[in-house]
């Protein structure tokens, strides 16, 4: 269901818990690998951005970051334990 076949209805569009995907433009494949990366011109040294990706679009992204030397580690993705709203969370 659409959030506009929602609003047709008059009720809120149901709150599905967030899909991780790739982040690759266009891509819609769940995501298998977390790429770590920051821009060093306007991070502190400690902080770490995060790019999902795909099996297909790890090389890819990694490539692109490395080429800027904004990369700095790719780990196997994993779901945050707080992912999974609580049963007292009012939005969940």
């Amino acid at each position: 269901m659409s959030f506009f076949d929602a609003l047709a209805r008059g009720g809120a569009a149901p709150q599905a818990a967030p899909e991780a995907i790739c982040s690759r433009k266009g891509c819609r494949a769940g995501a298998t690998w977390s790429i770590l990366w920051n821009n060093p011109r306007i991070h502190p040294p400690e902080r770490r951005k995060i790019w999902l990706a795909c099996d297909e679009h790890r090389g890819w992204l990694q490539d692109y970051l490395q080429q800027r030397a904004f990369w700095k580690d790719t780990v196997p993705f994993t779901v945050p334990a707080d992912a999974t709203p609580s049963p007292s969370d009012p939005e969940g």
